[in-house]
């Protein structure tokens, strides 16, 4: 369910963890233009290009987490952002959001490398 930003921000980093492709092209608008932003590669316009890119990398799904995520609401769209722990490596993400009729889908998604601190361990254990 995409009845908040939020909540369409978690249904990303499953359906990219899980590789799941339907589940993805869900997520992303069918009525406004989309854009995406991979580290490494060009930048994707057009939903097509932005698909076509998504396939391609849910073929072998990174081991991914999404942590730390933070939501600008600006009524009709909204902003998440989230650091993606992919094993070691940490990037900040930027997530774009529009309400549709049927939930929040995504219009665009950027990803890069950050030089934010890992969130402190939690303790485990008893502590005396």
């Amino acid at each position: 369910m995409t009845d908040t930003p939020l909540a369409a921000n978690q249904a990303f980093y499953a359906a990219l963890a899980q590789g799941d492709a339907a589940a993805m092209e869900a997520l992303w608008s069918r009525r406004q233009p989309v854009a995406c932003i991979h580290p490494g590669w060009p930048m994707l316009a057009g939903r097509e290009a932005v698909m076509k890119s998504w396939a391609s990398i849910l073929r072998d799904p990174p081991r991914i987490a999404a942590e730390t995520a933070r939501v600008l609401d600006y009524g009709d769209s909204a902003v998440v952002l989230c650091i993606e722990k992919i094993g070691d490596n940490r990037l900040a993400a930027t997530n774009v959001f529009i309400r549709e009729p049927e939930g929040w889908r995504m219009v665009h998604h950027q990803a890069g490398p950050t030089r934010e601190a890992p969130a402190p361990a939690k303790p485990s254990g008893t502590i005396h």
